[in-house]
């Protein structure tokens, strides 16, 4: 028997990155997995070599985030689990930022996260059934860089958030957490480190230099964590926003 047997399992930006990570541990522990995407035949291809069911949706729209909930719902019967994933890291100073970045941060960051979050809680709520949320959110939520104001303002939204939520819905007994995590390799990042930083092909390696641990965080590490969230090995644990990285907030050299 796997953690998740028989869960149903919503992955938002389940289909590349940390949300593809997640999305193939969760199958491993015998989840049924529902990923969203934006783009359909990446979607379908990753859907089909993993054995998830994949659900077009741009999670900048509410209502389509809410509706990946719906309509998982409508295909197997209830939600579960919901993992937030999907996430925008495109860059932005506090002099920078136009109005148009930073409601698209805030649309994919956070709005995403808690519309979806309102369809799962009211699906639950209504079966009286007892359920997992984790949100995928960022070590900026602390701060963040000065290049990344947008989207640090919208992880700490989403951190607040996750403890509004579970204690709003504790004696529902769904539990929702958040994990804060570090710079993480992922496909995402190397565009963003080409995109935004002019890195070149070594960039991966001198970045784990640069690192307490000699690497950067793994996609593979942070999902199984989050499967460990999802589960009911993670005993009452509600409310919590959990620092996934090797610097450690308020530590001084």
């Amino acid at each position: 028997m796997g953690l998740l047997e028989d869960r149903v399992v919503l992955v938002n930006g389940g289909s590349q990155g940390v949300g593809a990570a997640i999305a193939r541990a969760t199958v491993r522990e015998g989840a049924v997995v529902v990923i969203t995407g934006r783009r359909t035949e990446v979607g379908e291809k990753f859907a089909a070599d993993t054995g998830t069911h994949f659900v077009r949706a741009d999670l900048a729209d509410p209502v389509q985030a809410r509706d990946s909930v719906v309509r998982t719902v409508e295909a197997h019967g209830r939600v579960d689990c919901l993992v937030n994933a999907a996430g925008l890291t495109s860059r932005g100073s506090l002099l920078d930022t136009t109005p148009e970045l930073f409601d698209q941060h805030m649309a994919i960051n956070l709005k995403a996260p808690f519309f979806a979050m309102q369809a799962a809680v009211a699906d639950m709520t209504t079966r009286e059934a007892p359920g997992t949320i984790v949100n995928i959110g960022s070590n900026c939520a602390h701060g963040g860089p000065p290049f990344l104001a947008p989207y640090s303002a919208a992880k700490a939204g989403l951190a607040g958030l996750t403890r509004n939520a579970a204690h709003a819905h504790r004696y529902d007994r769904i539990r929702i957490n958040t994990v804060n995590i570090g710079w993480t390799d992922t496909e995402g990042e190397d565009v963003v480190q080409r995109t935004f930083h002019g890195a070149g092909d070594d960039w991966r390696e001198k970045a784990a230099r640069s690192q307490p641990m000699g690497k950067l965080g793994q996609p593979d590490e942070i999902a199984d964590f989050v499967v460990f969230l999802l589960s009911d090995r993670s005993g009452v644990v509600t409310g919590s926003v959990i620092d996934w990285d090797q610097n450690v907030l308020g530590g001084q050299d």
